[in-house]
């Protein structure tokens, strides 16, 4: 017969399991709870990004025109994107030109007019309107205009006759269709100089007095304290720049089109083929999902890898406030 002590033990430990027990269903009503309320992301984001993300995964492993059934060809797709399609490797010259010259021009663009900018004395709201007001203009629009501005007998080749200075042929001439693209993405420019012009307002003062007190010259103040105090802004647009260039094709695309309605997207002369011009051109003009899908994973990887390098890299060069990261 159990004693009085060993009942109290039993009737413990039951009122112990009672109460664990408790707490699971409590957690478990709880997640339930969030899953319920995190549902309609969950499902949209499935539904939108994941399955879409994994359908052309397995896309680009066939021969696929949206009509048909899906034909497994294996990796025919990427051999034939590496070994025999003539247009792929130009599109990449293209887009990589973008990169190299476009990009860092935008930043560098954006610092000097953000620096110009904070010795303005009066009307900065005024000039820090009309600098932002470009972004605001849809792109479509914006290559419309330069087409219309750069155009052989527009206005800037007019004014350049007025100068005796050579007019170029803008985007007829493959070798100024890229020029052409850099003046559109130099206009706008103006979310790229609002941040400059934040970090550069938020950089201490004390910092440019102490230089001041050192001797340090305007060249060196700005090499030693501001380009340092700015280099995460730096390091983001760069970043951002990065990744809209290898997805460059709207003003490229409007300017295409708009030069010669029978030609291919690229007019002239391939020029105007990026890589994402070239994967529309596959995908929606040709109706090679296959291969599309096939280029679109192509371009996630090296942007992922893209991203990964840089990020990596800017632990040498992005300063933060508690040092080099």
């Amino acid at each position: 017969m159990a004693t009085v002590a060993e009942r109290d033990v039993a009737s413990e430990r039951a009122r112990a399991a009672e109460r664990r027990r408790r707490r699971r269903r409590s957690a478990r009503r709880r997640q339930l709870v969030a899953l319920a309320f995190m549902s309609p992301w969950i499902i949209g984001f499935s539904a939108f990004y994941v399955y879409p993300m994994l359908a052309s995964l397995y896309f680009s492993f066939t021969k696929y025109d949206i009509l048909s059934q899906p034909e497994w060809v294996g990796l025919a797709n990427y051999r034939f994107m590496f070994t025999s399609d003539p247009l792929f490797w130009v599109a990449i010259r293209n887009t990589l030109w973008i990169m190299v010259i476009l990009v860092p021009l935008q930043v560098l663009f954006g610092i000097a007019t953000a620096t110009v900018l904070t010795r303005v004395k009066r009307g900065l709201p005024f000039y820090r309107t009309v600098f932002f007001l470009p972004t605001m203009v849809p792109l479509v629009a914006a290559a419309l205009g330069f087409i219309y501005i750069l155009n052989p007998a527009g206005p800037v080749n007019r004014i350049l006759g007025l100068l005796h200075l050579p007019e170029p042929l803008w985007f007829v001439d493959p070798r100024w269709t890229k020029p052409g693209l850099t003046l559109i993405g130099l206009w706008g420019i103006g979310q790229v100089m609002i941040i400059f012009l934040a970090s550069l307002l938020d950089v201490p003062r004390q910092l440019y007095e102490a230089a001041d007190l050192e001797g340090a010259r305007p060249w060196q103040t700005f090499r030693h304290v501001t380009l340092p105090m700015i280099s995460p802004v730096i390091f983001f647009s760069v970043l951002i720049g990065m990744i809209q260039g290898f997805q460059y094709f709207t003003q490229a695309f409007v300017i295409s089109k708009a030069g010669d309605q029978d030609h291919e997207v690229g007019f002239p002369q391939d020029s105007l083929l990026f890589y994402s011009s070239r994967l529309y051109q596959q995908g929606f003009e040709g109706f090679h999902m296959g291969y599309a899908a096939a280029l679109s994973w192509v371009m996630f990887v090296v942007i992922m890898v893209a991203t990964l390098l840089l990020i990596r890299s800017s632990r040498r060069w992005v300063h933060y406030q508690g040092g080099f990261r």
